[in-house]
């Protein structure tokens, strides 16, 4: 069954952000467009090169009005643990979030029941809380950042921009299409 359009389910978790704990809600995340980014577990291999990745463009997501949030099923603590030990965590400015309980991993389908983990799942939510693009890699496969903003780019366009489509490896400010019946064939 499809993501696309579900309402994000309503959580209340702790993050690690900013050298602080705090409390983020679903209610917190709309009004904004959120990336939820998760990963495995802290103190493993191909998660901090994501995470970094985010963190070399996190300016840039910031820019378009949308937070990441970073979701593991580990605690706020071994967040802060990583963070303190690791050169790469450090780099990291968005709330990492702790999903022990698997709430969030559940509400967006990516636990893995038999270890307790969460599936490398991205998703972008729309202000209005509803999912809006996902993917779900292998573990062993890192994602890209740079093609991550592009595609949320590309949907705040068309979010913004009735009747107008966004085609293959478009980029902001490049001709986007308005299907119509003289497209057809033509493309």
């Amino acid at each position: 069954m499809s993501q696309i359009g579900k309402q994000i389910v309503d959580f209340k978790v702790q993050a690690f952000v900013n050298n602080g704990f705090q409390e983020v809600t679903k209610d917190a995340t709309l009004g904004q467009w959120s990336i939820f980014f998760f990963y495995p577990a802290d103190f493993t291999f191909v998660c901090p090169t994501e995470l970094e990745d985010l963190a070399e463009k996190y300016s840039e997501f910031k820019a378009t009005n949308c937070e990441i949030y970073s979701v593991s099923t580990d605690t706020h603590f071994v967040h802060k643990a990583w963070h303190d030990t690791s050169d790469t965590i450090k780099k990291i400015k968005y709330p990492m979030l702790a999903d022990p309980t698997g709430v969030l991993s559940r509400g967006f389908d990516v636990m893995i029941e038999e270890v307790g983990l969460a599936e490398r799942g991205t998703f972008i939510v729309n202000p209005e809380g509803e999912i809006v693009a996902y993917e779900v890699v292998a573990g062993n496969v890192g994602r890209n950042a740079e093609e991550l903003l592009r595609r949320l780019k590309a949907l705040q366009f068309v979010a913004s921009h009735d009747g107008e489509v966004c085609p293959a490896k478009w980029k902001e400010g490049a001709e986007t299409l308005k299907p119509s019946i003289d497209l057809v064939g033509k493309i």
